[in-house]
């Protein structure tokens, strides 16, 4: 996905603290005068309708870090590591996005028919030990999901539905994978392996991998990436004429490999949410669906169309719904000739307006700092992005790539995202279509000195704590304003006196109704 081929191939063809989920404190390390006050019933001061929602800050919005697996380029950072490293590496990286005010991760936990995870349908992924088949010695999965929960991350897991290896060479892959148990299936192309996305038993095999998951481990949403036929290489020919003569039915061969990937879309949406009723389905394409030179409903571009070139229909699976979400890489400057983000961002936000189908937006953290093009050495062009954002009510989110991106912070553009975007936490955006409800509002809320605590509630992931202004108005269902954490435990050390109301939140993020307590 994310190593810079879309990127290149759109240019050519044109000629992403333990307990505490986010934490924001007012200021300094101010105490209250020690003593003990119990909550109250919730009465706010001022009613919430008068309050004006402030486009700063959003009161629900995702904000998610890609963490790449493949060619170990996030995590882990190299092959062979100790397993205590491993996870301190991985630990590194939540607790960035958790100073960020982030509150998602996109793991990849199948870079190429291989798994992170203990798996009898693939063999373990070369990236933990260097070795395709090699058992690590341990299952990274629950470990990766739990840290995430702990700090009020949402875990996503990534994979890659159609790329079989790496290497072109199956006698490096075990015996035991299915590309070497099932040759009928793949498709060699460039340097790669690739299943055959025409082939119904490929389709089942993926649907199958990703519902083991979903089955299994505690995931909050399954995610795919950009491939899925083969981004075009000049001179070669990606060669699945057995198939579409057996499968065809009369289609073109474009609109065939279309209906193919359509219908892994739809069979996978089906099976996650049929194991898993809470557990989100979605997919990040290529940021051009097509051009207007291809089609007078496509975007102001001339960049590779994903329609055409990898035959990814993303419209498609936006008007069927059989997406939860759909997060384009749009992975250029405002002002690029061949895909300017600010004539992108209009048209995806187009696409899913007035439909459940939620929008994120892949944003390009890994180029801020690039020479190749002025826009991205100048530190402000990520953040302008955020702001563009704004003016469409349809965006709910961007993810970044990618997770080292994150850590190195280039030209200080996360610095800056988090002062102008990110100055308070904010919720998840709600899926109503995945189901949950609110939890009671939070029991036995008290306070001693800075300290507040509260009953575990029934049905609570985590817990939202406001900050009242002096004015004693109460805005907290209209936006972030007064929201200084998300916590995943009952207990949050303020770090200055006033009222506070404490909220409960299912996994989902539907939001109880408060109470208070007043601290100082």
């Amino acid at each position: 996905m994310r190593t810079g081929r879309p990127l290149i191939a759109a240019a050519t063809l044109a000629v992403l603290t333990t307990g505490a989920a986010f934490l924001f404190g007012p200021g300094g390390a101010e105490t209250s005068a020690s003593g003990s006050t119990t909550k109250k019933r919730a009465t706010p001061a001022v009613a919430a309708a008068q309050c004006v929602a402030d486009a700063r800050h959003p009161k629900r919005q995702l904000r998610g870090v890609w963490i790449a697996t493949v060619k170990n380029i996030d995590w882990p950072s190299r092959t062979g590591l100790a397993v205590d490293r491993q996870k301190a590496e991985y630990v590194k990286i939540l607790d960035a996005a958790v100073k960020r005010r982030l509150n998602a991760v996109f793991v990849q936990v199948r870079p190429a028919s291989d798994a992170l995870y203990k798996s009898s349908l693939e063999p373990w992924s070369e990236y933990l030990t260097g070795t395709p088949g090699k058992d690590p010695g341990w299952d990274p999965l629950p470990f990766l999901v739990a840290e995430a929960h702990k700090r009020g991350l949402e875990f996503h897991a990534w994979f890659n539905p159609y790329r079989a290896a790496h290497d072109a060479d199956l006698s490096r892959l075990p015996a035991s994978h299915p590309a070497r148990r099932n040759p009928g299936w793949i498709v060699r192309y460039g340097d790669r392996i690739y299943y055959n996305p025409g082939l119904p038993q490929v389709r089942e095999h993926v649907t199958k991998v990703v519902t083991d998951v979903v089955q299994r481990y505690d995931v909050d949403g399954i995610h795919f990436d950009d491939y899925f036929y083969p981004y075009p290489e000049p001179g070669r020919t990606f060669d699945d004429r057995a198939a579409f003569a057996k499968h065809g039915k009369g289609k073109s061969l474009p609109a065939w490999r279309r209906s193919n990937v359509n219908t892994l879309i739809a069979q996978v949406d089906k099976a996650v949410h049929a194991a898993k009723g809470h557990v989100k389905f979605g997919v990040s394409p290529f940021g051009i669906w097509r051009n207007k030179a291809q089609d007078p409903t496509g975007s102001a571009t001339s960049g590779m169309s994903a329609y055409d070139a990898i035959h990814a229909d993303a419209r498609a699976w936006v008007k069927a719904g059989t997406v939860d979400y759909v997060m384009p890489q749009l992975y250029w400057p405002r002002g690029f000739r061949a895909a300017d983000y600010s004539a992108l961002v209009p048209w995806w936000a187009g696409e899913v307006k007035g439909g459940d189908v939620h929008l994120y937006i892949g944003q390009a953290l890994y180029r801020v700092g690039a020479t190749d093009d002025k826009a991205w050495t100048k530190p402000g062009e990520l953040p302008a992005h955020l702001t563009l954002n704004r003016k469409f009510k349809q965006v709910d989110g961007d993810v970044y790539f990618s997770a080292k991106n994150l850590l190195a912070n280039p030209l200080g553009a996360m610095d800056r995202i988090v002062k102008e975007h990110y100055s308070r936490p904010a919720l998840l955006p709600l899926m109503k279509e995945r189901g949950g409800s609110a939890p009671p509002a939070p029991a036995g809320v008290k306070s001693a000195g800075p300290k507040l605590t509260w009953n575990a509630t029934p049905g609570a992931r985590s817990y939202a704590v406001y900050r009242l202004p002096k004015s004693g108005e109460d805005c907290h269902t209209t936006d972030a304003r007064d929201l200084v954490a998300v916590v995943s435990s009952p207990s949050f050390g303020a770090a200055s006196p006033g009222t506070y109301l404490v909220t409960a939140l299912d996994r989902l993020h539907h939001e109880s109704k408060p109470a208070t307590v007043k601290v100082g």
